[in-house]
């Protein structure tokens, strides 16, 4: 968001706006925790790595990483209200 923009925002909204890129920042980083976890799973513990097959793991992990990566863009990049007044 422009400085412009951000003038003409209420208290209200620019409360939303922090609590949900505050929110997505964290859940960014747990998204791409998990992903990279699962992507070195059999390093980090070997049991559970045996109990699934090593190819979807490193999918999941894959997904989840890039999940997480797109979580933490939308955290730093703030657009959620597109028209004045209006969520997304």
């Amino acid at each position: 968001m422009s400085s412009e923009e951000n003038k003409d925002l209420t208290v209200r909204e620019k409360g939303i706006i922090r609590m949900r890129s505050i929110m997505d920042l964290g859940m960014g980083i747990m998204w791409t925790a998990m992903g990279i976890c699962s992507i070195f799973i059999k390093k980090i513990n070997v049991e559970i790595a045996s109990r699934y097959e090593p190819s979807t793991m490193l999918v999941f992990g894959i997904v989840c990483t890039i999940y997480g990566i797109f979580r933490i863009y939308r955290g730093v990049k703030k657009n959620y209200l597109k028209e004045r007044g209006k969520e997304v």
